[in-house]
């Protein structure tokens, strides 16, 4: 038999340990320039995120080329790593297999693949960064979810 570290015997488990959710939405009123960075919502010193996703509108039609990291800014203890949750390379909103109509959606990612949960040692803010704008269109919604826990 294999286990990770928190599933051995003498691990406390916690009581008060209460999954939580922190989001925040923008609305794209127009075609945000490359180098501009959305700040979706914070996290409180101590969080531990599990998961969440990143979601939206269909912000670029035709030939894709909207390019958005989403991340974290630095925190006074944490470093920045704009693309922590997920460099997510040029975005399609075409219809996937991950949103069964025209759309974005993408499960928080990178850290979280690599390393596991990430705990941040101070109020964080969660965020976006726009590396390439978007061909055509670039309006719409997006909306950013995080799970987390406070031990």
């Amino acid at each position: 038999m294999v286990a990770s570290s928190r599933a051995a015997a003498n691990f406390p488990v916690p009581g008060t340990g209460v999954l939580r959710v922190a989001h925040g939405t923008y609305e794209h009123a127009s075609n945000l320039a490359a180098g501009t960075t959305i700040d979706y919502c914070r996290i409180p010193k101590g969080a531990v995120v599990v998961g969440g996703y990143w979601c939206g509108d269909d912000l670029d039609t035709g030939t894709e080329e909207l390019n958005i990291d989403i991340g974290w800014a630095a925190n006074g203890v944490d470093a920045a790593d704009p693309d922590g949750f997920g460099n997510l390379d040029v975005i399609t909103g075409d219809v996937s297999v991950h949103v069964p109509v025209a759309g974005i959606y993408y499960p928080l990612q990178g850290k979280l693949f690599t390393d596991g949960p990430q705990t941040f040692g101070a109020e964080t803010v969660l965020q976006a960064v726009i590396n390439v704008d978007a061909a055509t269109g670039g309006t719409g919604t997006t909306s950013m979810v995080v799970y987390y826990y406070v031990p």
